[in-house]
């Protein structure tokens, strides 16, 4: 990897770019009225994906797996995946695949966090998730924050990934605002009693390791206010209008079915909306159902609303944001203190060096 003119430490210059464009020029007024609605910083914790580099890259490197996972084997078991399709589909000799097989067969058993397979250098990596926060609660949806011009409801819709496409650099240029929270969020570390001290120390260490910040796209997610605070329901997702439609599918599909308002062997298609006008539910269910679908078209009503009051909770569409600390042989990945939610595990049939699935395996 290019090093460069990298600072002491390895932190790299920052360079500073004046937005030119209409466009940038709004979301640049945007993030600064943010700061006056929702200036602190709540930090919820870490999120995993993987980052791929070749030779070639210089000091880029490239998402592969959304850095949107709750654990780091999650990741790996993504990568997993994703090398034993490769092997399958997309090899081109059997010198590659057998490259692509040997990695595989370490993902099922190892807990690895850095591989090079077939030219390419692949690495878990960490994030810290985080939101903005005010006298209203989290910071919502940005007015210049990507929207589809019109709605769309459509439960097989498909709206963009997170991190598709995503290339990370650390000496990218950068806009002020941009400048100001990468500034801002360096020294950020995790402190207080509630964290234990292995995770405290961790932190700590990673200022001097990978002593710069990255900041990755904003995403959105459906929380819910509790008496502790706010809870995630779901995403995170690239647009809050995915946000929303993934609330809209919780309403009408998901949690009739997790309450037995609807049967789980019922056809895939039908939710509370066809259920409670369709006479086939108890007159108690049918009313039960109604509720759930009058919630789901007051938020389809709305178009673009950011929250919802059902059955006496909140919910509401947020802005969450990630930052990828960064050193001189690239982002961060795991720390010691993070925790595993599984173990490493066999997620796919047998694939041979000719690219034959063997399922008696």
């Amino acid at each position: 990897m290019d090093h460069g003119d990298a600072g002491p430490g390895g932190s790299w210059p920052m360079v500073v770019r004046v937005p030119v464009e209409p466009v940038e020029a709004a979301m640049e007024a945007d993030a600064v009225d943010a700061v006056a609605r929702a200036g602190d910083v709540m930090v919820r914790g870490p999120l995993f994906g993987v980052a791929a580099q070749e030779a070639g890259d210089g000091r880029r490197w490239r998402v592969v797996v959304a850095v949107t996972a709750g654990c780091p084997q999650l990741a790996r078991d993504s990568l997993n995946s994703q090398l034993w399709f490769r092997a399958k589909d997309g090899a081109e000799d059997r010198a590659e695949r057998r490259a692509l097989l040997a990695a595989v067969a370490r993902l099922e058993t190892e807990r690895v966090d850095e591989l090079d397979v077939a030219g390419t250098r692949y690495r878990v990596v960490r994030a810290e998730e985080y939101g903005g926060s005010g006298p209203d609660g989290m910071e919502g949806p940005r007015p210049t924050d990507p929207e589809p011009p019109v709605p769309d409801w459509d439960r097989t819709a498909k709206g963009p990934a997170v991190d598709e496409g995503l290339v990370v650099d650390p000496r990218a240029p950068v806009t002020p605002t941009q400048a100001v929270e990468q500034l801002a969020l360096r020294g950020l570390c995790y402190a207080g009693e509630r964290f234990p001290e292995d995770v405290r120390a961790d932190s700590v260490r990673a200022l001097e390791t990978h002593p710069d910040v990255v900041l990755l796209p904003a995403t959105f997610e459906v929380v819910e206010r509790t008496a502790k605070g706010w809870k995630a329901v779901s995403g995170p997702y690239a647009t809050a209008h995915e946000a929303r439609r993934s609330l809209d599918f919780a309403l009408t599909w998901a949690w009739p079915r997790m309450h037995g308002l609807i049967p789980p062997d019922t056809d895939p298609a039908a939710d509370a909306r066809t259920f409670a006008a369709g006479g086939t539910a108890t007159s108690a269910v049918a009313a039960e159902l109604a509720e759930y679908a009058e919630a789901a078209g007051t938020l389809r009503a709305a178009g673009r609303v950011n929250r919802l009051e059902f059955r006496d909770t909140v919910y509401q569409i947020v802005r969450t944001r990630r930052l990828l600390r960064w050193g001189p042989d690239g982002p961060e990945g795991p720390r010691p203190s993070d925790v595993n939610t599984q173990d490493p595990a066999r997620i796919h049939l047998t694939l041979d060096e000719d690219g034959n699935v063997h399922p008696e395996d």
